[in-house]
């Protein structure tokens, strides 16, 4: 008999979520934030999505946040034309960041020294954390509005992806153009892969999977809808997707062959990405929620617990309702 998955359902947003990311594991777990259009970037605990906090101070919607690997440091894009960087053990800002445009990614480099920025006027900003009130570096010629700006190859390169048919490879040195990839149809979504080896894209109703070193294509695959994101596993055997039709979809990465289709959400997702150990997935919506949905389906993990277990076979609700109930207080 199958086991039927059973989200943890995360409130405490008011308008749609739009970004996520997940921290590395650390010794205390591993960490969620949550970027949301009604300007209140939240931080869970990733595995079971109790709230932790609110990083309060932006004055428009927030489109992009991010964690560092230990999850001390938090960052945020917003529409209110800055960037933010927070201390996120004490949620306290650390830096503003001016733009002259709303600003939709950021990006932690690898030796956490640096802040990649992309925003509405197709520019991309380097800030030198250490030295906060230094001008920062432009790199112009974006094609579009940033759906992403990530680091690459140990930050020596910058890898873009706007809302248009190609993604570009910049060269951190020269802040030149470098190299591309030309696709059919505008971008909507973009991941590097944990070990950094893979880039997932989906364009339309396409899953396109490239090496993120020589740029060349390594699987194509179709969808049956159209997709706003996309995540690999970390031991890049399955993706998920999600997209306008409110669903989230699971996928074999050697095969494209649909293993599952869940129905959660009461909007269009936006964004899925893989928990750091994969035994988890969270997704994003226009309904305002941010949802966690377990890789292997019945497996005791978080607040699930699988049949046989003394709790109840298939979720411990007392403390998923716990979950909500603090989430919704903040």
């Amino acid at each position: 008999m199958s086991v039927k998955q059973i989200p943890l359902t995360c409130p405490g947003h008011t308008r749609p979520v739009v970004d996520l990311a997940f921290s590395d594991v650390t010794d205390y777990g591993y960490f969620l934030i949550s970027a949301c259009k009604d300007g209140k970037p939240m931080l869970r605990h990733g595995h079971t999505g109790d709230w932790i906090g609110t990083f309060d101070g932006h004055k428009g919607a927030v489109w992009g946040a991010t964690l560092n690997k230990k999850a001390t440091l938090a960052a945020t894009a917003a529409a209110d034309y800055t960037a933010k960087v927070w201390d996120a053990l004490k949620g306290t800002e650390l830096f503003t960041f001016t733009h002259n445009h709303i600003v939709k990614t950021v990006d932690f480099s690898k030796d956490e020294d640096r802040l990649l920025t992309g925003s509405n006027n197709k520019t991309m900003r380097l800030f030198d954390l250490s030295c906060p009130d230094k001008e920062p570096y432009i790199i112009e010629g974006l094609g579009g509005n940033p759906k992403a700006c990530i680091w690459l190859n140990n930050d020596t390169n910058i890898l873009s992806g706007c809302d248009e048919k190609t993604v570009r490879l910049w060269d951190v040195r020269s802040f030149k153009q470098i190299n591309t990839i030309v696709l059919d149809k505008p971008l909507t979504g973009l991941e590097l892969s944990k070990d950094q080896s893979t880039l997932s894209v989906v364009c339309g109703n396409q899953a396109l999977f490239y090496d993120s070193s020589s740029l060349s294509l390594l699987k194509s695959y179709e969808l049956k809808t159209v997709t706003n994101s996309i995540s690999l596993s970390p031991k890049k055997n399955i993706f998920v997707t999600g997209g306008e039709d409110f669903l989230l979809y699971k996928f074999d990465f050697n095969t494209g062959i649909q293993l599952e289709a869940y129905h959660g959400h009461f909007g269009p997702v936006h964004c899925v990405r893989f928990s750091p150990d994969g035994e988890l997935y969270a997704s994003g919506s226009e309904d305002g929620t941010l949802r966690l949905w377990q890789t292997i389906v019945g497996k005791t993990y978080g607040l699930w617990k699988a049949q046989g277990d003394e709790e109840d076979p298939k979720l411990c609700v007392n403390e998923q309702n716990l979950c909500s109930e603090v989430a919704v207080e903040s």
